[in-house]
């Protein structure tokens, strides 16, 4: 529903804890205005921002991004350390409002291959911002969701856990979200149907949202259309609609 205004009426809504977003198009968006591809990305860094005020003001506890794929580093070069080089300044440019406004910067992923520079950044990111809980803000960078898995198996491995021990609870208690609970809403931007490696055990029951907008045009108001989608939807996991009513009678 919409207010005469054409404001969407927020408090309407079935607000997400874990929205996770696929931030997809930034090259596209570049190309259909004649500009480079890492300008793309600088205003997809730039659009970061908005949407990370609105989650807070809407209250979802957990905001998770797909930064940097394991994949992305078969792009060019000239592109990949544009990209090193564009998260280097947005911490240098954001930090001090992002903790100041309660943001817990997670990372999600690897370091290995990542400038030092930038590792010391990051590292500093985290350390910084440990002790807020506004928003949770996870970076997935240099992130991967197969190795993610292939790495929680060599970890339980290496501790010596027994397989009879092994069941979905401890593994995901091994992955790089232990104690973070799993997206209620994963949104792509830029109309890819597919998850490009992305938080695939974590996956397993979030709905999906996927828009043909751009993700440096992805703003609020693009936000909000995903979550009403969201509030729209019933969620099952596995059981029928009377089973629910039934363990819900008030809904």
């Amino acid at each position: 529903m919409r207010e005469k205004n054409g404001q969407q009426m927020e408090t309407t809504l079935k607000i997400p804890t874990h929205i996770a977003i696929i931030m997809d198009g930034n090259g596209r968006w570049a190309k259909a205005r004649g500009l480079p591809r890492l300008a793309g990305h600088r205003a997809g860094t730039e659009n970061l921002r908005r949407v990370i005020e609105a989650c807070a003001d809407l209250g979802v506890r957990i905001l998770t991004i797909y930064a940097f794929s394991t994949e992305n580093w078969r792009r060019p070069p000239d592109e990949v350390y544009g990209l090193f080089g564009l998260l280097e300044q947005m911490i240098d440019r954001e930090l001090d409002n992002l903790d100041r406004n309660g943001v817990q910067i997670r990372h999600l992923g690897s370091l290995e291959g990542v400038p030092e520079r930038l590792q010391q950044k990051i590292r500093m990111a985290i350390e910084r911002t440990k002790g807020n809980s506004r928003l949770i803000l996870c970076v997935a960078f240099n992130y991967g969701g197969r190795q993610e898995i292939v790495e929680a198996v060599r970890r339980i491995i290496a501790d010596g856990i027994p397989p009879e021990a092994v069941d979905e609870s401890l593994i995901s208690r091994y992955l790089y979200t232990a104690g973070l609970p799993d997206p209620d809403l994963i949104i792509r931007t830029s109309g890819e149907m597919r998850l490009s490696n992305f938080l695939l055990w974590q996956a397993a029951y979030s709905e999906f949202y996927v828009t043909p907008v751009y993700w440096p045009d992805f703003d609020r108001e693009e936000l909000l259309k995903a979550i009403e989608a969201y509030s729209r939807r019933e969620r099952r996991f596995g059981q029928i609609s009377e089973q629910l009513a039934a363990s819900h009678p008030s809904r």
